[in-house]
């Protein structure tokens, strides 16, 4: 059975379902999952790009263990997006390579 049907029978009524934006495409996903399972839903499986060598990496254990499935949420890199629930009007993006990491150094 494809996907798309697979989601045509699961998908929730309007009142239990949340729409987050995946870099500028709108993903309509049942409220309560987490952002990696939405993201899957919606069709996609690159999430990130590795640090060494650029390849496209997905989630792979959904439970906070192996850190392929890193995104951006909400303008903040770095996310383990298996660990996140879903909120309406969420933004997701793509984590490409290693985020930038700031330091305040208290001046």
């Amino acid at each position: 059975m494809a996907i798309d049907a697979l989601y045509q029978l699961s998908k929730p009524p309007a009142s239990e379902a949340v729409t987050i934006s995946f870099e500028g495409r709108a993903i309509e996903v049942p409220a309560g999952i987490s952002v990696a399972a939405a993201l899957l839903v919606g069709g996609v499986d690159n999430f990130r790009s590795s640090v060494v060598a650029g390849t496209p990496r997905g989630p792979y254990c959904m439970m906070g263990v192996c850190f392929e499935c890193l995104v951006e949420i909400d303008g903040v890199p770095a996310r383990q997006s298996c660990l996140i629930p879903v909120k309406d009007g969420m933004v997701v993006a793509r984590q490409v390579g290693a985020a930038a990491l700031s330091f305040d150094d208290g001046e």
